[in-house]
């Protein structure tokens, strides 16, 4: 007799975010002199860190992996703590109930929609809308950055910042966007129409940021 790789079978779409989680959980975190199906219910968060950097890379395709502060990020959304250093969550652990579907959903959009933009470093992507507003209000106007959505999972959004006559500063979110959208058209075409949007955070003019991804079709 031999063990198989992990196997999930499910009967609905809607439960196809666990599955994954839990094949994912099984492959990284079991084992190899195991009992059959028995899995650490706690691992540490920096070895998850680790697994989800593995797993993003190889399922967008690309060499860009994930940053220190994607994975602070990924902690103050996963452990809901905005309180704690990057250095408090190496300590922690996190459990299965915890790894949630949003991440699978960011993993789907980028690699269906926003390989291109995410390997040319394009998308900040794992960052609170909070930290988003202290980087962009003191920026000029029309200063955007891109990231994933709290609210709509697989979704991204762009933010930018408006600013009045008498200096005082507003950042915006545009309402997110899916991979359906992205396949109507796609997220540089997107970028060029919309014209308060000028200059990607810190100060990259947007063409010439965005300029290769005009015109295409589908998503990138």
């Amino acid at each position: 007799q031999v063990l198989s790789l992990p196997i999930v079978v499910i009967v609905h779409g809607n439960q196809d975010n666990n599955a994954k989680a839990t094949v994912l959980w099984d492959n990284a975190f079991s084992e190899i002199d195991r009992v059959p199906f028995v899995v650490a219910e706690r691992v540490p968060w920096e070895k998850m860190c680790d697994t989800l950097n593995l797993k993003f890379m190889a399922e967008v395709q690309t060499t860009k992996g994930l940053l220190k502060e994607h994975y602070f990020f990924l902690a103050q959304k996963i452990f809901n703590d905005h309180s704690a250093s990057l250095e408090d969550f190496q300590s922690r652990s996190v459990s299965w109930a915890q790894f949630n579907k949003w991440f699978d959903g960011v993993l789907d959009l980028t690699k269906r929609c926003l390989k291109s933009y995410w390997s040319d470093r394009l998308i900040i992507g794992f960052i609170s809308k909070q930290y988003v507003c202290k980087l962009l209000s003191t920026e000029p106007d029309g200063t955007f950055l891109l990231r994933f959505s709290d609210s709509e999972i697989g979704g991204v959004t762009i933010a930018y910042v408006i600013r009045g006559k008498d200096g005082s500063s507003q950042v915006e979110n545009i309402q997110p966007f899916s991979a359906k959208d992205l396949s109507i058209r796609s997220l540089g075409d997107r970028i060029r129409d919309l014209g308060q949007l000028r200059n990607l955070y810190p100060n990259t003019p947007k063409d010439q940021a965005f300029g290769s991804h005009y015109n295409s079709e589908g998503g990138g």
